[in-house]
């Protein structure tokens, strides 16, 4: 493809579709509009995205990115709302929400078509890349439509549910979970696989929920991403008494009960603090919980409170606990990390890849009283060898600072275009080891031993 008047020489010029985009929701919709803040720096990109997501993207600027917003609402709203009625709670009935997302995405991508269709067709653009939804059920027209290379993802979703936790299933109201199989008969879904240059794909489940012919075209490329220059690593000094602490919505697939309960049986985590950060329908049964159990004197619930308080408590704070059960990724896993603390998680979906081995404790898949157990045993542990608490926080910083700063990921991204264009023979690797250090090359740290 000749380069085109509209964009300079050395540079690729992009079309992100990025549905939710937007610097102040938390969660994915922040990852995706940091994620394409950094991308800008190394490719001329124009952005795609909803007109829901301009006063705050207007507030703040989106890097050195074009952006062009598409009204939709007609359509995204209403079906916003029915989501809402059918799940009866915003926090519960999430495979819901994504299959109802579905007819909403398929208009915002057919104005994103009438909207840059010629200068598509005319080459005015090197590659198109979806990068939100990040669900891998949601398909994309586009693919089948461009004759310009389309790129997805990161992608993320496809972890099963626990056999164990049925009843937590329930609880979240994930009947359609049933049904989740049949989103592989979508109109656009064949297409937008068979058609795709490049899929990025966040985790081992997500990759193994994808299609198997595409194998050859997926890399395993990680959701998360954090500015280390907003983390500064605190001086942590050996304590008497530490502060354990759990950040999430107090919904029951996050298992926030486990740390509550580990509390309970150990005489030796009673002499130190349990700090629960976050709200949702398990907060009364919590509660209770504390009350039954006498824990009023250790353990103190902050409710939800700003992103930078939250930092400033995971600053504070020494042990990180997350026993959710069924984490496609584990965001906050990374924020915790940057900011040194030692994290306890269950080795299962996203933490097993997040908690890297020697940089924090993973805890073994079981039961709601095995996790009880583990998390007892290995909080004890912990607070009984601060020393060893340091070393993991410092173990921690060290790895999500090397895989998840967003410089980093920007520039594995251009080598995705790179390779997409065929200006890079060999397949980018997201894990590889390029600073030296005694990482194996070419494997994920889910796949090394530890």
């Amino acid at each position: 493809m000749m380069p085109n008047s509209h964009k300079r020489a050395d540079r690729h010029r992009i079309l992100i579709l990025a549905d939710d985009c937007n610097p102040e929701w938390h969660s994915l919709p922040a990852l995706v509009y940091n994620y394409i803040c950094k991308v800008s720096d190394y490719a001329d990109v124009v952005v795609a995205t909803q007109i829901r997501n301009k006063p705050n993207i207007e507030a703040v600027g989106m890097g050195n990115a074009e952006v062009v917003y598409l009204d939709t609402e007609n359509i995204a709203a209403p079906l916003a709302k029915l989501s809402y009625f059918l799940s009866g709670d915003a926090n519960a009935a999430m495979t819901l929400k994504v299959a109802l997302g579905y007819p909403s995405y398929l208009a915002f991508e057919w104005a994103v078509w009438q909207r840059f269709r010629k200068e598509i067709q005319s080459g005015q653009f090197d590659i198109i890349h979806r990068v939100s939804p990040m669900s891998p059920t949601i398909p994309s027209p586009i693919a089948r439509w461009s004759p310009v290379p389309f790129v997805i993802g990161p992608l993320l979703g496809g972890l099963p549910w626990p056999q164990q936790f049925k009843q937590q299933m329930q609880r979240e109201r994930e009947w359609m979970n049933h049904v989740r199989e049949a989103h592989r008969w979508l109109p656009f879904y064949r297409a937008t696989y068979a058609r795709a240059a490049a899929i990025l794909a966040a985790y081992d489940h997500t990759i193994a929920d994808l299609p198997a012919s595409a194998r050859d075209r997926i890399i395993n490329f990680s959701e998360g991403g954090v500015d280390p220059d907003l983390f500064p690593l605190p001086e942590r000094q050996i304590k008497d008494k530490m502060t354990v602490l759990f950040v999430g919505r107090l919904v029951p697939f996050k298992m926030p009960e486990v740390v509550l309960r580990s509390f309970a049986a150990s005489p030796i985590l009673r002499q130190h603090r349990l700090v629960m950060v976050g709200d949702g329908p398990e907060r009364p049964r919590l509660d209770r919980i504390v009350e039954e159990e006498g824990l009023s004197e250790c353990v103190e619930f902050t409710g939800s409170i700003p992103q930078s308080e939250v930092g400033r408590l995971m600053r504070e704070s020494e042990i990180f606990a997350f026993p959710s059960i069924r984490e496609q990724g584990g965001g906050v896993l990374t924020l915790a990390m940057m900011s040194g603390m030692a994290c306890v998680a269950v080795n299962y979906g996203g933490p097993a890849t997040r908690v890297a081995p020697g940089c924090g404790v993973k805890v073994p898949l079981g039961d709601v009283d095995h996790l009880v157990r583990s998390y007892t045993q290995e909080l004890e542990a912990l607070v009984q060898n601060p020393q060893r608490v340091i070393e993991l926080g410092k173990a921690g910083r060290r790895f999500t600072e090397s895989y998840y700063a967003w410089e980093r990921k920007a520039q594995k991204t251009l080598e995705i275009y790179n390779w997409v264009l065929g200006h890079q023979t060999e397949k980018p690797d997201f894990w590889a080891v390029t600073d030296g250090s005694d990482r194996e090359r070419h494997k994920s740290p889910a796949l090394l031993p530890g």
